[in-house]
């Protein structure tokens, strides 16, 4: 199977919207779980991505959402809190001078040596040279400001990474982006 047309089709990215049978976003899935889904009857797709995976005999479109036919109970909403879905949250931007990418750290924005806990609430991104001025001290103390107060995600963390969300999956979305 292969791609109508344009750039190759990547089969194992991530690039499908999958809901459960209530329509609630259980995540993403790749283009061949989600077609093999399709036509085993697992799924019915909601929306097409206008690609298409060709066969000697058929042409299969290639779904962008797709509608999983029994309810899938989704899993508990929290986050795991870790480093990687520290940077995901804060878009991988230090949030005390805004610098993106580059060799990012952690920060306990209330030290650890001062009561700080490992809670969303107190970790941010923040580049090295921020993390080194700011040491032992809270922002104030070191004259420094938080680009915005960290908080525990709502959306579902695959959601930052990507560089646009599609038109077709927002109506599905709304009520994690709000």
């Amino acid at each position: 199977m292969g791609p109508a047309s344009g750039k190759p089709l990547d089969l194992d990215a991530p690039r499908v919207l999958v809901l459960n049978a209530a329509y609630e976003v259980l995540g993403l899935a790749s283009v061949k779980r989600s077609v093999l889904l399709v036509l085993s009857g697992g799924a019915e797709m909601l929306s097409e991505s206008g690609r298409h995976l060709h066969t000697p005999s058929t042409k299969i479109p290639v779904p962008s959402v797709i509608r999983l036919k029994r309810l899938v109970r989704r899993g508990p909403s929290r986050v795991p809190l870790n480093r990687r879905n520290v940077l995901r949250r804060d878009r991988y931007t230090c949030q005390y001078c805004g610098r993106q990418g580059g060799e990012l750290t952690v920060d306990h924005v209330l030290p650890r040596s001062r009561g700080g806990r490992s809670t969303w609430e107190n970790l941010v991104a923040a580049c090295r040279p921020c993390n080194l001025r700011k040491g032992d001290r809270t922002p104030e103390e070191a004259g420094m400001r938080l680009l915005k107060p960290p908080r525990a995600p709502k959306a579902p963390l695959f959601l930052s990474d990507l560089r646009e969300i599609p038109a077709d999956w927002r109506p599905y979305l709304e009520a994690l982006l709000r």
